[in-house]
């Protein structure tokens, strides 16, 4: 894996860059509130490369005691089936052990479910023996 994961806070612009980079305009819109989220979350990893470039992100929000949600995991195209999503999920998963659950939502894209269960996630309807729904409200 070409980068080292650690908590980061970023700076505002390697953010603001890394989510363009990786098309979620939505966030990068509205800087501030994107920059306010980022502060907020529980937990930020940062990928750098061996020069220092943030080539990867992943925030977490969570009570550090029941549920902790993955809101977002980046990798800049350019990194992207290096290792560096599924590493920043293995940190996540080391400093989420204890947490009784982790949950994540996502895209419909074909790659997100065999990505995803490969980290040892499984989706909501599929959990046993009971399974569950997932529900959202987006404004």
């Amino acid at each position: 894996m070409p980068a080292t994961i650690a908590p980061d806070r970023p700076h505002p612009d390697e953010l603001v860059a890394l989510y363009d980079a990786v098309g979620w305009s939505a966030y990068t819109r509205d800087r501030e509130a994107l920059l306010a989220g980022i502060d907020g979350a529980w937990l930020v990893l940062a990928a750098r490369d061996d020069d220092g470039a943030l080539v990867g992100l992943a925030r977490v929000v969570s009570d550090g005691a029941t549920i902790a949600y993955v809101q977002d995991v980046l990798v800049a195209p350019s990194q992207q089936r290096t290792g560096i999503g599924r590493a920043l999920l293995d940190a996540i998963a080391a400093r989420t052990e204890g947490i009784r659950q982790t949950v994540l939502l996502t895209d419909a894209e074909p790659g997100q479910r065999a990505f995803y269960e490969a980290a040892g996630f499984t989706e909501a309807h599929d959990v046993a023996p009971h399974p569950l729904r997932a529900f959202v409200r987006l404004r």
